[in-house]
């Protein structure tokens, strides 16, 4: 602004150019030479973000740095030093990124010069200079996203008219919801599916295996029943029939996601295999035999994912289940299997090894890792260890499997622990370590979309072509239903209306159980978390064998655990262990995500008696640790004072 006061627009903007150009270059070279490590130790976190963009496509990005300034100019300068970009492309991009910028604050200078009067300052000239400077930073964003648009797409032809608003390849939690909201607000969408509609959820995950816990649930209720008052006795069951309810409770959920369901409101489904053609093409293979081509203006990839079969030696020869195939593989037979092996420690592992072990098999957990549920902390990972065992699941961590194998007739799962290899017999086994997104056959490679596992998409679920997004387990980072039905949103607004307002997503208020008996379930941090991002914290703790309702019920095992900032009141994180744990965890997702700390859930009322109490009772611990005690010892004087 001085520059453009003193010399005017050209030979201002000139000056101003060259010399803001020039001492960048300076600094970043200072930088680059004397504070490397200094730079790298006080902002890694920036400085991981830099490093990124420059890997990818080093000069680009710093041009859209200096159009649009994501950091500070002179942290630009500090960060970019530290990073591989070359001195000369770090100049010339310099020069031309902030060219744009500086002539508008040369230019709002140039019209300060001209002021000779206060009725100068109400110049037509003058305010829209200044109107510029507030606006530029929108009209820089506009014009670096045909800057990237253009990249983008030069290898292809945009259609001057499409079939749909939007196209969606999927029909699991991300791609229903994305195409129920699309729908909603009237636009034109189609839901493409090859399988059966509710995804993985519905008719591999979440709904069978749910009902198969509680099957296994009351046959272990009726083993003790002293602990209500009655006779403890075999519970009496067809193994048949329990996995045929498994099947019925699938059927009678099903409604809620079918293709009548969808279409009476509005979207129109498609039975078949979706695959990319070109960023707004979609070619479908209809399970009938025919082939349909549909053009849209936004395509949603919900392709969800698949469970993992580790390259064991010999298991596909001696055979396995996973949490897919295992309900209809299962529902052949006559008794629960024999002999059981649970691949994996994890969520999936660990409530079917406890549910099947209730239901007559003899169960084998076997992990690699050194315990259960290795995300939990410490004494909830031990809880759940206990809790499997006592519902005679064989549990064995640290030990790795080597391969399979088959001798007379038997089959066998090698292991190794300690440097011993042990031999387990199985009828079954189950192969539940975790799970990969379904990436080929969809046209992704030949688009080069990237993808790490999963999709690589931006905060805003776009891929390389902004055209195109992708939600729930083929992003990640989280894989559960309700975290995809959450992207669906995202993918589904800002796929229609990204043009007049983009959402990042939030994942800071994320909640998961896991479904063994008792329910494992938690929000934020744990106490593990808070050590690792070095937070200091305070655990206040609430035991339900305290809570009258988990007395009556004979469920009085577990406890919950908050993470607070020291003498603070915040929720950072909540870990539930008891009965219902799952449903108990929603008061504090909602405080967590509308700021409430722990005394707003102490003024809370809650009905007595249930387990919801526990919440209450954890925050009012919390108030008890923190009791003011000199205001306490004053009102003790008071009452003293009254009494006479």
């Amino acid at each position: 602004m001085a520059s453009g006061a003193l010399f005017g627009l050209v030979q201002g903007l000139l000056i101003a150019s060259f010399a803001s150009s020039i001492g960048a270059t300076l600094s970043f070279l200072a930088s680059r030479y004397l504070l490397r490590d200094t730079i790298k130790k006080r902002f890694p976190e920036r400085l991981a973000a830099i490093d990124a963009g420059v890997e990818k496509e080093g000069g680009f990005y710093l041009f859209t740095l200096r159009l649009v300034p994501v950091f500070p100019f002179f942290l630009i300068n500090l960060l970019m030093g530290v990073t591989a970009i070359k001195s000369w492309t770090y100049y010339w991009v310099s020069q031309v990124g902030m060219l744009a910028g500086t002539f508008v604050f040369v230019n709002a200078g140039t019209q300060l010069a001209q002021i000779e009067s206060l009725s100068g300052i109400l110049s037509p000239k003058l305010i829209l200079s200044f109107a510029l400077l507030g606006i530029f930073p929108f009209i820089a964003k506009g014009i670096l996203n045909v800057f990237k648009k253009r990249r983008v797409y030069k290898d292809y032809t945009q259609p001057k008219k499409f079939d749909r608003n939007m196209i969606v390849i999927g029909a699991g939690a991300g791609g229903l919801v994305t195409s129920y909201i699309a729908a909603a607000v009237k636009a034109k969408v189609t839901l493409i599916e090859s399988g059966e509609m509710g995804g993985d959820c519905l008719n591999y995950g979440c709904v069978p295996s749910k009902a198969v816990i509680k099957s296994a649930k009351i046959a272990e209720q009726i083993r003790h029943g002293e602990d209500y008052g009655l006779e403890n006795a075999t519970p009496q069951f067809s193994f048949k029939k329990v996995m045929a309810r498994v099947h019925k409770v699938i059927a009678d959920i099903a409604p809620h996601d079918s293709v009548e369901r969808y279409t009476d409101l509005g979207v129109e489904v498609l039975k078949g295999y979706g695959k990319l053609i070109d960023p707004w093409t979609v070619e479908i293979a209809l399970n009938d035999g025919g082939t349909q081509t549909l053009t849209a203006r936004t395509i949603v990839i919900a392709t969800g994912a698949r469970p993992f079969v580790p390259p064991l030696p010999g298991i596909e020869e001696t055979g396995y289940v996973t949490s897919d195939t295992l309900w209809d593989k299962f529902s052949e037979l006559d008794e629960a299997p024999k002999k059981l092996v649970v691949l994996g420690g994890g969520p999936i592992g660990s409530e079917l090894a406890q549910s099947f072990s209730r239901l007559g098999s003899n169960v084998t957990q076997i992990e690699m890792a050194e315990r259960i549920m290795i995300k939990e902390d410490l004494e909830v990972s031990t809880f759940a260890h206990k809790a499997l065992t006592e519902s005679g699941v064989n549990i064995l961590t640290s030990h790795q499997a080597l391969r399979c194998e088959t001798r007379d007739g038997k089959k066998y799962i090698v292991v190794k622990h300690n440097d011993t290899e042990i031999h387990i017999e199985y009828d079954e086994l189950l192969c539940a370590v975790g799970r990969s997104a379904r990436l080929t056959g969809y046209g992704l490679e030949a688009l080069g979309i990237e993808t790490n596992r999963t999709i690589v998409t931006n905060e805003y679920l776009e891929t390389l072509y902004p055209n195109i997004f992708a939600a729930g387990d083929i992003v990640g980072p989280y894989q559960f239903t309700h975290v995809a039905a959450h992207q669906g949103w995202y993918a589904a607004v800002n796929g229609l209306f990204g043009n007049l307002k983009k959402f990042k997503v939030d994942y800071r208020v994320i909640p998961w159980t896991t479904f063994i008996d008792p329910e494992v379930a938690r929000v934020g941090l744990n106490e593990q978390d808070a050590i690792d991002k070095g937070i200091e914290y305070e655990i206040t703790r609430f035991e339900f064998e305290e809570l009258d309702r988990a007395i009556t019920d004979s469920a009085a095992k577990g406890f919950i655990k908050v993470i607070t900032p020291k003498g603070k009141d915040k929720i950072l994180g909540v870990t539930v262990v008891s009965e219902h744990a799952g449903d108990l965890i929603a008061e504090f997702v909602l405080a967590m995500k509308h700021g409430l700390g722990l005394n707003k859930i102490l003024g809370t009322i809650h009905s007595y008696p249930t387990w919801a109490e526990g919440n209450k009772y954890v925050a009012g611990e919390w108030k008890r640790a923190h009791a003011p005690e000199k205001v306490l010892n004053i009102l003790e004087k008071y009452h003293t004072w009254r009494r006479g």
